[in-house]
């Protein structure tokens, strides 16, 4: 065979484009390196790409998510961007159901209360006994019809535009660390036997962060302010018997944590996020261990 036949027959086998089977071509995709044709060619940063490739990617060799469309504060956009305000509301409801049908013994074993004796022969209980968990499930606790209302219309109002702005990792690690921040704030302020349950924490902690998002937007902060006031106002007011430590506890760790939410740069942005988050977890485990150790 001389070298004309040869490479004509090389040409008759030359690939052809994964899309086009009729249409040979010698260029292929820089990414998957399937064959593809001038009318599959995608302009990369480096060659042609292939339109699954740009489809599944940014186009530039990067993980599919990083040409995701992000919120204010870095997270994912989602379908449903109130999704786990739901999920939260039906948690809260949900254990107050629980609440009703199995009485006190329920509650009283899961709310925050520092050291105390439940009956006159029971045994000493509370966070300073070893029952850290308290610190967390009396953010699922509720006193009354009126108690659990309000909580729940709050945290609707408050909650669902600010998880649409954070995105949900952000916005439900805030909640958690925000309402952590309260009952230990409760924990080392409030007499020892005296019980505290309630979402009211975690709920001022969001009011604080949405105080903080305003202010980046240039939004008009008067009716925020307003809101808080009032609730500020009910705090203190005589007679409502309200643990006003889990409000201001919750409000200073939401401001905290909604300032590196939304003014973090973009080049550490996570970093930066959730630094704070551990920093104020870190201060509740400090506050925790100091009024542990001041009551045993």
């Amino acid at each position: 065979m001389d070298e004309a036949e040869a490479a004509a027959q090389d040409a008759h086998h030359a690939p052809v484009c994964y899309r086009h089977p009729d249409r040979e071509t010698g260029v292929r995709c820089t990414r998957c390196e399937r064959p593809i044709c001038p009318e599959c060619m995608v302009s990369a940063s480096v060659g042609f790409q292939c339109p699954d490739c740009v489809r599944g990617g940014s186009g530039t060799g990067h993980a599919p998510t990083a040409s995701q469309p992000r919120t204010l504060a870095g997270g994912t956009l989602t379908a449903d961007p109130r999704l786990f305000t739901k999920v939260l509301i039906g948690v809260n409801l949900a254990v107050y159901l629980v609440q009703l049908s199995v009485g006190d013994s329920f509650t009283n074993r899961y709310e925050l209360i520092g050291r105390a004796q439940y009956s006159l022969f029971g045994p000493i209980e509370g966070v300073a006994e070893g029952q850290y968990y308290r610190l967390l499930t009396a953010m699922f606790l509720h006193g009354g019809y009126t108690h659990i209302l309000f909580n729940m219309l709050s945290l609707w109002w408050i909650g669902g535009p600010l998880e649409a702005a954070l995105g949900r990792a952000r916005y439900l690690t805030l909640y958690f660390v925000s309402g952590l921040a309260g009952s230990a704030l409760t924990y080392l302020l409030a007499e020892p036997n005296m019980p505290s349950l309630g979402a009211s924490g975690a709920i001022f902690g969001l009011f604080g962060a949405t105080g903080v998002l305003m202010r980046r937007l240039n939004y008009d902060l008067r009716p925020l302010v307003a809101l808080l006031v009032i609730n500020l106002i009910i705090t203190f007011t005589p007679g409502f018997n309200i643990a006003w430590q889990a409000h201001i506890g919750g409000l200073v760790a939401g401001v905290a944590v909604g300032y590196a939410m939304v003014h973090a740069p973009r080049e550490r942005r996570t970093l930066v996020q959730y630094g704070a988050c551990a920093a104020v977890f870190a201060a509740v485990v400090v506050l925790t261990l100091v009024r542990t150790a001041q009551l045993t």
